[in-house]
């Protein structure tokens, strides 16, 4: 009990990226840009999708999903790494803050990653079975597959938090990090991790190499159908949402394997919080910037929106 009354009172800090003021305000400053971007893109989608009723069609359903999700991700990480950036790191977190905190964004993250694997599983349909595409992609099925993803986020995310958190944590308190990640948190623990490492190794491998899978399948097979299509135009404009749907996924995914699949023993805490950066504050930019750039019927939903004000 006292191991556990000692861990209820610590309180975490997080380490700074520079001791100097400006460095920190200029971080700040591209942190927030970033943010508001992200809030303010993933918005616009989510708003346009639900008042457009020619996109409402499976495809747009889960693009606002996606964005919805993303708006919640980013913003379980931003507002204390902003404080804390202009606190110079003396912004506290209590340990079920930081507990919070890392359920939420494991809970999101994984929420996402499974959504981007529905989202390809759509386009194959799409692409591959277009006359049985309304009957398949039937929207009972489109909300349980969005319902299934946000369930399997919190199934992963929940276990693993308790796990991380009923660690014995001692005197070191300054978590190198931005926000409360896992492998972060775990190092300041004064016990043996290696369980917990275990754990987390498993549940990462399952929520990035199950998804990462059945997309890459799915895109096999997408490209196999593309090359087949005739119209130089048809093809142009398959290719032309595939490969921003590629390209979000493979930053996604990049990035959080290199964090969360490397070996321990290589894990520089360095190296962690700036790819981190990637797909924390990035990729929630790039998502409604390359679906929406690459897509005419969003564009033209925007531009008649935009007309209207």
């Amino acid at each position: 009990t006292e191991e556990i009354n000692k861990t209820a009172k610590i309180q975490f800090f997080f380490r700074t990226f520079s001791a100097d003021p400006k460095v920190q305000v200029g971080i700040f400053v591209a942190f927030l840009t970033m943010y508001l971007i992200s809030l303010s893109g993933n918005t616009t989608i989510a708003v346009i999708v639900q008042i457009n009723h020619s996109l409402h069609i499976p495809m747009y359903f889960f693009l606002a999903n996606l964005a919805v999700l993303e708006i919640f991700y980013t913003s379980s990480i931003a507002p204390l790494a902003l404080a804390n950036l202009l606190s110079m790191g003396r912004t506290p977190v209590s340990i079920p803050g930081c507990g919070t905190q890392m359920f939420f964004f494991v809970f999101l993250g994984g929420a996402d990653c499974v959504l981007l694997a529905v989202m390809a599983y759509d386009r194959f349909v799409a692409i591959c079975y277009p006359l049985r595409y309304t009957h398949v992609m039937s929207w009972p099925l489109c909300v349980e597959l969005v319902v299934g993803s946000l369930v399997l986020g919190f199934l992963l995310s929940l276990p693993l938090t308790i796990l991380i958190f009923r660690l014995p944590f001692c005197n070191n308190n300054e978590i190198y990090h931005f926000y409360c990640d896992m492998p972060a948190v775990m190092r300041l623990a004064c016990a043996d991790t290696h369980i917990h490492k275990t754990a987390l190794y498993i549940v990462s491998f399952i929520i990035l190499s199950v998804p990462l899978s059945l997309i890459s399948i799915s895109y096999v097979f997408i490209v196999a159908a593309i090359l087949r299509i005739r119209s130089t135009e048809g093809r142009h404009r398959a290719f032309s949402t595939c490969s921003s749907h590629i390209l979000v996924v493979l930053l996604q995914y990049g990035c959080t394997s290199f964090i969360y699949l490397s070996p321990s023993s290589s894990y520089s805490p360095e190296m962690g919080r700036v790819v981190s950066v990637v797909y924390t504050f990035i990729t929630p930019i790039l998502n409604p910037l390359i679906y929406s750039m690459r897509n005419k019927e969003l564009k033209d939903a925007l531009q008649k929106a935009l007309r209207k004000f």
